[in-house]
């Protein structure tokens, strides 16, 4: 027969002790664990100055020509950007979740405001607006990696693609890019004859424009980065868009053993009936027929994108090219 043992008090008293101090342990337990554990952040700075970002940054918004192939290389997402401003490569143009703050010339600035961005990466065509920006979205970083006057180009175009890794998590890709770059820019420094003279030139609007050695807009950069010997050089070169009103005259005087061209008008108005493309406004040319360039099939494009799509990558692209022709020419 079993027995039904009765409990003493002093037994409940210390199974009660027992429970309440497990209970009492969970409770300290889950008072540990933080309930908003503090985000990451990350450290960079910019043209103007040092700015502490969480990361990864939610709202995302991109208004520097230079960064829209990168990010979109990247994955990475955006809340708003000058779409307006993208060339038809860049897959943000398709995305109509990404809303489009417009062009410089007519911005769409109060969309900033509905998209709550964390961090704006502007620059180029958008760095007018800084102040604007800052005053609809005040607590948003405002990122600006525009190529500093002064410093090296190349440097500058590293500088940037390395800050936007940080911010993203894509350092490991943003060492690729660099690399790719600075292997593209050997190439050509190793097949290059400095011998050869080297003419660069922009066109729109059916015309040629002079893109001076240092200032020039685009190629300017590319004399001293690669060694370029040019062909031609003129008093007060600016860095105009259209490039520098020359004579063709004065072109072809100069014999380049070498001409690189910018198509401007092929990024922004290859739609227009009026547009002609670049090959055909300088092969066609009469004063340049007899040009060594010309006569030799030696003209190296840029890009047709080049004009709204000035980041690394388009460079690299347009040096690889050269490096191919130098080769090919030796």
């Amino acid at each position: 027969m079993s027995m039904i043992r009765p409990v003493s008090a002093l037994s409940l008293v210390a199974v009660s002790a027992l429970a309440l101090a497990g209970c009492a342990s969970e409770a300290g337990a889950e008072a540990e664990v933080p309930s908003d554990a503090a985000a990451d952040t990350v450290e960079v700075e910019d043209n103007n100055g040092t700015h502490t970002i969480a990361v990864p940054p939610a709202s995302v918004v991109a208004t520097d020509n230079r960064t829209f192939q990168t990010l979109d290389d990247w994955g990475i997402e955006l809340s708003a950007a000058a779409v307006s401003l993208m060339p038809d490569t860049i897959s943000y143009t398709q995305d109509d979740s990404v809303i489009d703050l417009g062009i410089h010339r007519e911005p769409d600035l109060e969309s900033l405001v509905a998209v709550d961005p964390d961090i704006i990466v502007n620059g180029q065509r958008f760095a007018q607006f800084h102040d604007q920006m800052a005053e609809l979205v005040p607590d948003a970083t405002i990122l600006e990696l525009d190529p500093r006057e002064g410093e090296p180009f190349d440097a500058e175009l590293k500088r940037q693609v390395e800050v936007l890794g940080e911010i993203f998590g894509k350092q490991d890709e943003a060492a690729q890019v660099v690399a790719d770059f600075d292997a593209a820019v050997e190439r050509v420094k190793a097949a290059y004859d400095a011998d050869q003279t080297v003419m660069s030139v922009i066109t729109s609007g059916g015309e040629i424009g002079y893109s001076s050695p240092g200032a020039g807009r685009t190629f300017g950069p590319l004399y001293d980065i690669l060694g370029l010997t040019p062909s031609l050089e003129v008093d007060e070169a600016s860095d105009d868009h259209q490039g520098d009103d020359i004579s063709v005259e004065a072109i072809a005087d100069s014999n380049p053993d070498w001409i690189l061209v910018m198509d401007r008008d092929a990024a922004v108005a290859a739609d227009d009936p009026e547009y002609t493309q670049a090959a055909e406004v300088i092969e066609d040319s009469e004063p340049l027929a007899g040009v060594t360039a010309v006569a030799e099939d030696q003209l190296v494009y840029m890009p047709a994108d080049t004009y709204t799509n000035e980041g690394i990558q388009t460079y690299t692209e347009f040096l690889e090219d050269l490096a191919d022709a130098f080769e090919a020419a030796s």
